[in-house]
Parts: C-alpha cells; structure tokens; sequence
C-alpha cells in the first residue's frame, strides 16, 4: 500500500522517471476530499481534468465548462494534496482565439489554482502559444491524440492514429510540441505502436490514457475507475465498485430516516439539567402553559 507523500513531486521527478523507466500514476480529481485522500495514498501527479463537465456538471462533452470553475476546482484540489504535481486543464475556449488570450488566461489559472502545469489540448495551430508559454516560464503538458474538445471534429470519441498518416502526423506533433518547448505530453486512444514511436523520438514524458503500455505514465478519469460512471472505457483498470456500496447506503438511510429510526439518543445534543429545566419554566412564562 502506498504511502502518503512526503516531499513535494515536480517535473523534474516525472522526467527522472522517463530516465529510469519507473512508471508514474496520475489520476483526476475535481475536489478536496478527494484530493486529500488521493495525497495519501501516494498518487504523485494529478490531473485536473475538464472530464468534470460531465462527472461533476453532468454535461455530455467537456465543451460547457468555464475556466473560472476549472481555476476553483483546480485550487481546491490544490489545497487538498499540495505535494503532488498537480495538473490544471485548461478548458474550451480560453486559449483559442488568440495567443494574447491564451497567455493571459493560462496565467490567471497557474496564479490563481497553484498548479504546477497546465494541459492544452493541441493542433500544429497552437505551436506558438506552447512556445510563449515556455518562453514565460509556464510548463506545458501538450494533449493529442484524441481530443475530447474537438470531439465535433473528430466525428465522435474515437481511436486515432488508425491509419499510418494519422499515425505520422501524431508523432510529428509531439516532437513540434517538443521543439516548441512542452515540458510533457499526453497522448489519449491510440494504438501503443504509436505511443512506442512517440516515447522513443522525443525527450519529454509521455502520459498515457489508453495508449499503451510504453509511455511513462497513465491517467484515467478516477471516476471510470471507481465504477461511478455508467460505462467504463476500455483502457481504464476496475479499481472498485463503489456505486452499489454507495447507492447502498443512501437507500439505508432513506430508510433510516423515515423508519423513524434516525436520528436515535446517540445523535442528539443535551443541556445541563438546570438550564433545562429553566427553559421549560420560561417557555410557560413567555408563551403560557
């Protein structure tokens, strides 16, 4: 079992491990209890991820969820495992109309959350923002590969990299990331030939959600894992199944409640027996017998 963590854990420890093969967990989290029970546990890297529009906001695709809730809920994580190297997604529509806003908005989420990174979701397009994040000192997790925020694009949530075009221009991407000055990348559904090919060309980490078992690290959506959500893609391990323990428990005490069975003697607070009895003499003075 793992211990809680210690000393704090920053990209230099993820690029060490790239050197000495130890793979590295990161996980998603989106609030403070959870994060505190993550930190430990041990779980050195997590992922803030905009996934939160549908596990948290219960929104269909992760397109409705504004930076001012991913800055909150990133902070709150933050506060929760302050060791961990710590992910801020940034989300739909706050870095793509123009390098200026990209900057200003990737900014105001490392100020205000504390994160140690923040992850983009990234096209050729995008280059020269990742460079003038690098340039003022932001690192950059680039994600490619699937991008859930071009999902319209995409056609669906579906593998890519299926024929080897596809498969080449994922690789030319991660190394312009690369080139452009990403600290890390992350590189979700594709085959593991093009996750192995990704890991031997370039020199920065390499996480990977559902691709393969040659990247350095693996995120998954913790709430996959945790069977708290319907369908559980394939790539993602069972962890538990916490939904029926869970469902469980609301329904026992639903029953409690209306059973009359809670709240019991053990759950009550009391007054001294003077003052008791005081407030039953002046409850009779006040409002009569």
């Amino acid at each position: 079992m793992s211990k809680a963590l210690k000393d704090k854990y920053t990209l230099t420890h993820l690029r060490q491990a790239r050197e000495s093969g130890r793979k590295v967990a990161m996980l998603t989290c989106y609030d403070y209890t959870m994060a505190r029970l993550m930190h430990d546990a041990g779980v050195p890297c997590i992922l803030v991820g905009d996934s939160a529009a549908g596990v948290i906001l219960g929104h269909p695709n992760t397109l409705p969820v504004p930076l001012s809730f991913m800055i909150e809920i990133t902070a709150a994580v933050r506060r929760g495992a302050p060791l961990a190297f710590l992910v801020g997604d940034m989300p739909f529509g706050s870095y793509q109309a123009s390098i200026a806003q990209g900057v200003k908005n990737v900014c105001q989420m490392v100020q205000q959350s504390g994160c140690d990174c923040v992850k983009l979701e990234v096209t050729s397009h995008h280059l020269p923002l990742v460079e003038s994040l690098a340039a003022a000192g932001v690192a950059v997790m680039g994600h490619i590969g699937l991008r859930p925020q071009a999902v319209g694009l995409m056609g669906g949530y579906k593998t890519q990299g299926k024929s080897a075009d596809e498969a080449c221009e994922i690789v030319a991407l991660a190394l312009q990331l690369q080139n452009a000055g990403a600290a890390a990348l992350l590189l979700e559904a594709v085959p593991p030939e093009i996750a192995k090919s990704v890991v031997e060309m370039t020199n920065v980490p390499v996480i990977g959600c559902g691709a393969g078992p040659d990247c350095h690290g693996c995120v998954i959506v913790t709430h996959d894992g945790l069977g708290l959500t319907p369908t559980r893609p394939r790539f993602v391990p069972k962890l538990a199944d916490l939904a029926e323990p869970m469902k469980g428990a609301f329904a026992k005490y639903v029953e409690d409640v209306t059973s009359a069975s809670y709240p019991a003697g053990e759950h009550n607070y009391s007054m001294p027996a003077a003052e008791l009895a005081e407030f039953r003499k002046k409850l009779v003075i006040r409002f009569g017998p």
